[in-house]
């Protein structure tokens, strides 16, 4: 398969993929239907399924791929449900949140009801080994959510407790996404622990430059007001470069959780100035590139590439 039979081969499958979503949560239950619109089939990045599906093709095509690109978007959909709950968040991609609209009862159940479909779509694969990855992602989605208040509470602020805030939140189900490939290929332990290793390092940028951007974007891009983070007491890669070069004044800042008007703009002018900035964005280049040789292993070929140039792209992505 050359890369452009690939594109097109993608584009079909991803269509297939939002057809059989909508059938998935459709529900005739007026509110559940009305948040499905309004957040899982209303589109998105769709990096997870995309992840899937390229990891399939770089082992040749795998089966019940598709059950298992629908299994962690629907998961991630959920986890999103409860998230923007959790965090008293404004709006989920450029819209108002869930539970802002319909309430907060009916946004955590309809994130249950997404978890339903996700059991129902493992048990179609009929594959243990991949509930038993599932589970293990719950579980540290889970425990990054929990952790992240925990650090927060306590003011526990480190790149240690970052890196595993990030690896539970994000790169556990970005893991799920090749390292269940692999599974559903029975693939040889090398190409399972190369899957495994790209899937979380991928998390990894993913999250890093997400959390970049989160301060240093472009508002109107990203359809969310900057320094969110900042405000609801999260403290991330780029706010502890800030600390360790100006402490004096980013620690009141962070204190007060930028209440105070110049507060955010403050910060992005000190991760300028300070270097800060360029120190995350160096990091992030660093982590696609462990991204990019933990592939080594798996041949070359067209899916491959594009596995290269999403890790890589992370570096250049604003939204």
């Amino acid at each position: 398969m050359n890369a452009e039979t690939l594109t097109l081969d993608l584009e079909t499958s991803l269509g297939r993929f939002e057809a059989r979503l909508r059938e998935l949560v459709d529900s005739d239950v007026e509110f559940i239907r009305l948040i499905q619109d309004d957040l899982v089939t209303a589109g998105g990045k769709r990096i997870r399924p995309r992840l899937v599906l390229l990891a399939s093709r770089a082992l040749g095509g795998v089966p019940r791929e598709m059950e298992l690109a629908l299994a962690v978007e629907l998961l991630h959909s959920a986890t999103l449900l409860h998230d923007d709950l959790v965090d008293d968040a404004e709006t989920r991609r450029g819209r108002e949140a869930a539970f802002r609209k319909y309430g907060n009862a009916v946004s955590v159940l309809s994130g249950d009801y997404l978890l339903s479909r996700v059991l129902y779509l493992l048990a179609e694969t009929g594959r243990l080994e991949l509930v038993r990855l599932f589970a293990d992602v719950a579980r540290q989605l889970a425990e990054g959510e929990v952790f992240q208040f925990q650090v927060a509470a306590l003011g526990e602020y480190s790149k240690a407790n970052y890196e595993r805030i990030i690896a539970g939140k994000t790169a556990a189900l970005m893991r799920a996404c090749t390292e269940g490939v692999a599974l559903l290929a029975d693939a040889a332990p090398m190409v399972r622990e190369a899957l495994r290793r790209f899937g979380y390092e991928y998390g990894m940028v993913f999250q890093m430059r997400d959390d970049y951007l989160d301060l240093m974007g472009d508002g109107q891009v990203l359809g969310k007001p900057v320094g969110g983070d900042v405000r609801e007491g999260k403290v991330t890669l780029i706010t502890l470069h800030l600390l360790e070069r100006a402490a004096e004044e980013v620690g009141p800042i962070l204190a007060r959780r930028a209440a105070k008007p110049g507060d955010i703009a403050r910060l992005r002018e000190l991760a300028i100035a300070t270097g800060a900035a360029e120190a995350v964005v160096e990091a992030i280049t660093a982590r696609a590139e462990q991204a990019v040789a933990a592939l080594d292993p798996l041949p070359d070929s067209p899916a491959k590439a594009q596995l290269i140039e999403l890790a890589r792209s992370e570096v250049r992505r604003v939204r």
